[in-house]
């Protein structure tokens, strides 16, 4: 599985590197591995109005956010919060509790891509009381 996850994050690099050359140039195929049985990618498009954010939540799933507007203010539990411009990236790991997500900025949208590699059929967020 190891080897399977680190795959995965050299995929996911491969793609978010060649998102800006694939908007002025030409087609950019990746060939992604075959994922494992009963898991999926789900890729979401978040939009954070000014000051917006979400309450603590957890994933079952491996999480890779990337920036393509704005600033975005991430945290897991145990860890420091970290703000991220466009073309910056930040992972969570399964069950990871997700204590901070919210746009940096008071007067800007933010917008964001998530990509998760997650067990079909299981919820995208579970809350965190």
């Amino acid at each position: 599985m190891k080897n399977f996850q680190q795959a995965l994050v050299a995929v996911v690099l491969a793609v978010f590197s060649t998102l800006s050359l694939a908007a002025d140039g030409p087609p950019v195929t990746v060939v992604i591995p075959d994922l494992p049985a009963n898991q999926e990618m789900l890729i979401l498009e978040i939009n954070l109005e000014p000051g917006q954010e979400s309450s603590p939540h957890r994933h079952t799933a491996h999480v890779f956010v990337y920036v393509l507007e704005g600033k975005v203010n991430m945290q897991v539990a145990g860890e420091e919060m970290v703000t991220l411009s466009p073309g910056e990236m930040f992972y969570e790991n399964p069950g990871n509790i997700h204590t901070v997500s919210q746009n940096a900025s008071d007067t800007e949208t933010a917008k964001f891509l998530v990509h998760m590699l997650r067990t079909t059929g299981t919820p995208v967020s579970v809350p965190v009381e």
